[in-house]
């Protein structure tokens, strides 16, 4: 029998629940729902666009391409429709139909036939668009670019590959991942064409892809001091439907233990570069570049302080202050293309280094990090970041992993010096900065450097890293390097 206090805790439950049931009639029979890759936690955000292919203001695009959006999080793929994607010539729309990626979370639009040369053309996501826990976009997204003369039939190559063919002590909780030369249709880069495999059984996983670069991640840690092999069926195609002339395969041995901190920004066909830039690259004084440096959409013009010499093939020139190749928007075909990729890639690494969640640290040391010594991680500031002449050390081993979100700017004083100990390597640290980054005079920086702004390094700073800015890239008597 129910009496007294238990009697009204039971009658207020039950009112709460029709309460909650009521609510949930009203809604049309559901709510909001759990994120399903985090189940008890409720999704209020809405989908974002991560990137696009083509880039926003592309020109030179084949006449066969796919157009391809990838967003911030799983979609629910019947909203992916073509009355919510769409693409235009003028007010004509293109006939064409829409696809869904879920392991990369790309929608995708393929033109019945070849677009028109030498036309501008106008993608189109609306608010139609929800993710998996239905939330629609918080407004249309749009972008324009503009085709070329021709159509693709180049079959595409991997550029590169995350462990490399043959690396040893690779850390047993790393993706593997492969960098094509060129955007890739994420529908076709699955497990059936992406493969991982020890003694010729397979290594369950997913795969995803977003642009150039292709991810398999393991459903668990890797063995340790065990070798493996991945492959990339000739399944997988271009976004053009050209498929790889041959199977890429490469192997690997693992080491014993897991890296530390998040997993490392790939910079896609970005990474082929020291310096890239989109609207400026100067330099006065000694400067020594050891590596590429590329600029896009801005011409060779905006290259200063150089002395660049054209080569022959019009593809790419060279400095007396470069150990490598410099490329430029306006150089003969296919480098245009190549820097459109990779200044689209520079953008995407820089939006998943700032969309990284969970972070280690938060506003660590109200901005100032002088004289710390930080472990692996993730780091957050809604400010700046200054590193006074005392520097800051950077402690872990080869594989270790950190980024540094800076909502703000990124001051490195005269004569400060990052200091890599324990075997951290400059390759695994990245400084997504929104603001400007200023490199002070001798100063040592390393690191990767995803600036949304201006990258300034002042006379007789030394960058063991990358400097790529969505804006432009000044030097003065400087050493900058690869990592």
């Amino acid at each position: 029998m129910i009496t007294g206090k238990n009697r009204w805790q039971v009658t207020t439950i039950m009112v709460a629940a029709l309460v909650a049931l009521a609510m949930v009639a009203a809604n049309g029979g559901c709510g909001k729902k759990d994120n399903p890759a985090s189940p008890g936690i409720t999704d209020n955000a809405p989908p974002t666009v991560r990137s696009t292919y083509p880039a926003n203001n592309a020109t030179g695009v084949f006449l066969n391409r796919i157009i391809s959006a990838s967003f911030s999080e799983a979609l629910d793929p019947a909203t992916v429709i073509p009355a919510t994607f769409t693409l235009m010539n003028g007010a004509t729309p293109v006939t064409g139909t829409v696809s869904y990626a879920a392991t990369g979370a790309t929608a995708s639009f393929t033109p019945a036939g070849n677009l028109d040369a030498g036309t501008v053309y106008k993608a189109t996501l609306t608010t139609g668009i929800k993710d998996a826990s239905g939330n629609a976009m918080a407004g249309s997204y749009e972008w324009s670019f503009t085709t070329g003369t021709t159509a693709d039939v180049t079959p595409p190559t991997v550029l590169s590959t995350d462990p490399a063919d043959n690396e040893t002590s690779v850390a047993i909780n790393r993706n593997i991942v492969a960098t094509f030369d060129e955007g890739m249709d994420a529908t076709t880069l699955t497990t059936s064409t992406f493969a991982l495999t020890r003694g010729g059984s397979f290594i369950p996983g997913t795969v995803t892809c977003t642009g150039t670069v292709a991810t398999f991640n393991p459903g668990s840690d890797l063995a340790a001091s065990t070798l493996y092999t991945a492959t990339i069926s000739t399944g997988a195609k271009d976004l053009s439907g050209n498929a790889l002339a041959a199977a890429k395969t490469w192997s690997f041995t693992t080491g014993t233990t897991a890296a530390a901190g998040p997993a490392p920004v790939n910079l896609g066909t970005a990474g082929n570069y020291v310096i890239l830039a989109k609207s400026a690259v100067s330099t006065t004084g000694a400067t020594a570049v050891v590596g590429n440096i590329g600029l896009s959409p801005a011409a060779a013009s905006y290259i200063t302080g150089f002395g660049l010499i054209m080569d022959p093939s019009n593809t790419f020139s060279t400095s007396s202050l470069v150990t490598g190749s410099v490329y430029a928007a306006d150089y003969t075909e296919p480098t245009p293309t190549i820097l459109t990729t990779a200044v689209s890639d520079m953008e995407t690494a820089y939006t998943d280094a700032a969309g990284r969640t969970l972070p280690d640290h938060t506003e660590l040391g109200a901005g100032d990090i002088t004289s710390m010594t930080l472990a692996p991680g993730l780091y957050k500031w809604g400010t700046g970041v200054l590193i006074s002449s005392a520097g800051v050390t950077l402690s872990g081993n080869t594989n270790d992993v950190w980024i540094f979100q800076i909502a703000q700017t990124l001051t490195v004083g005269s004569g400060a010096i990052v200091t890599l100990s324990g075997g951290a390597q400059a390759k695994n640290v990245f400084w997504q900065v929104a603001g400007q980054a200023t490199l002070g005079t001798t100063s040592q920086f390393k690191g990767i450097i995803l600036c949304q702004t201006l990258i300034e390094m002042q006379t007789g700073a030394t960058l063991n890293g990358r400097a790529l800015a969505q804006t432009a890239v000044t030097l003065d008597a400087n050493s900058v390097s690869v990592p």
